[in-house]
């Protein structure tokens, strides 16, 4: 696979984990983005302001500086407050989002093995754009279990439904890599 399209690819996998985190949450009532499952838990609320805390911080001022941003204050994205609502978390969310978007939409070909820090620890731009993608694929796959906690027998399946897996592959779509965008 050329550079380029390491670079497409990541910036197609990163766009459908948010999407799919989205079509999660968009299923549940506000009140479920702020519940626990235990007081060791995270809520979605939580996961939306760490990941969306994570991606500025690694994604702003990507090839120039560290990713560990000295401005971030991590420990307040486990905490969720009065004044947090739908709107605001996915305000954030949205734009942590948009700046590894944007981070990766400016890399050329060549940058992929420039070398770049997080945390003080060198790494290449490759295992960053790696180590953000399964960070992010992780907390979405918290954020979709939570959901489909939440919602039970209403959840909408967002991807191949249990029981429809021949169903599927009869319709001739076996390699739809978006499957759960109908």
């Amino acid at each position: 696979m050329s550079s380029s399209a390491l670079i497409r690819n990541a910036l197609s996998e990163t766009r459908r984990y948010k999407d799919l985190a989205e079509q999660a949450i968009s299923q549940i009532p506000d009140a479920a983005l702020f519940e626990v499952l235990d007081e060791e838990s995270n809520s979605i609320a939580m996961l939306l302001k760490h990941l969306a805390g994570n991606l500025n911080s690694r994604w702003s001022g990507f090839l120039v500086s560290d990713g560990d941003k000295p401005n971030r204050n991590r420990d307040s994205e486990f905490q969720t407050h009065a004044d947090d609502t739908r709107e605001s978390l996915l305000a954030r969310w949205e734009a942590g989002w948009n700046c590894l978007f944007s981070a990766l939409e400016r890399l050329q070909p060549e940058d992929l093995e420039k070398t770049v820090t997080i945390r003080s620890e060198p790494c290449t731009v490759l295992e960053a754009i790696h180590r953000g993608i399964l960070h992010a694929a992780y907390h979405v796959g918290q954020i979709v279990f939570l959901a489909k906690h939440y919602t039970g027998g209403n959840w909408q399946s967002l991807s191949i439904p249990r029981g429809k897996s021949e169903e599927y592959r009869a319709a001739g779509r076996p390699s739809d890599r978006n499957y759960w965008r109908r």
